[in-house]
């Protein structure tokens, strides 16, 4: 393969403007530029977290896994009308939410994010993960967006939300759950 990234400073977007991956420019606001930047910097926090120490093997893997896909998902929205992530990818994460809330408790309480710092990071990626999820919808009023790519972003939601409560289960031994009646 040969260089895809020859020369950084092209001084091209000093406009105001930016390039998607059709060779279209657009605003550096507009709702697209919005949604691809969103889900990059999902994909830099989940980075983040694989920096923890003391992730379990199996949640490493698949974290990395999503990291590619979240990259596939930056090109599908860099690229008006692709679609890259499909149905075996959103059905790839419902299993695992499943498979890893099956060693859960059921809640009666909400969680405060916390619970140690591999949790607290993933409890970020999954409210970062959220707001790509908000920014997709934003774009598909206006422009297609792939109705399994934003399935996908409300599924990791949920399973960077499941896996921060095992990761604070196994840092501390439970989590910090939100208490209506503490003294204030």
């Amino acid at each position: 393969m040969g260089n895809r990234l020859s020369k950084i400073v092209t001084r091209t977007g000093d406009d105001g403007s930016t390039g998607l991956a059709d060779g279209s420019r657009v605003s550096k606001e507009s709702a697209r530029i919005e949604a691809c930047g969103t889900v990059d910097e999902l994909n830099s926090s989940i980075g983040v977290l694989l920096a923890q120490s003391g992730l379990p093997e199996p949640m490493a893997a698949q974290l990395l896994d999503i990291q590619h896909d979240l990259f596939d998902l930056g090109g599908e929205l860099a690229i008006p009308g692709s679609t890259v992530i499909l149905s075996p990818k959103v059905e790839a994460l419902e299993a695992l939410v499943e498979e890893w809330n099956a060693e859960l408790p059921s809640l009666r309480e909400f969680v405060l994010p916390g619970g140690g710092a591999a949790a607290a990071h993933c409890h970020m990626a999954r409210s970062i993960c959220r707001r790509a999820e908000r920014r997709c919808w934003a774009l598909s009023r206006s422009e297609p967006v792939g109705p399994q790519a934003l399935r996908y972003l409300n599924r990791l939601s949920d399973l960077l939300f499941v896996l921060s409560r095992v990761l604070a289960r196994r840092a501390n031994g439970s989590e910090v759950m939100w208490r209506r009646d503490r003294s204030r």
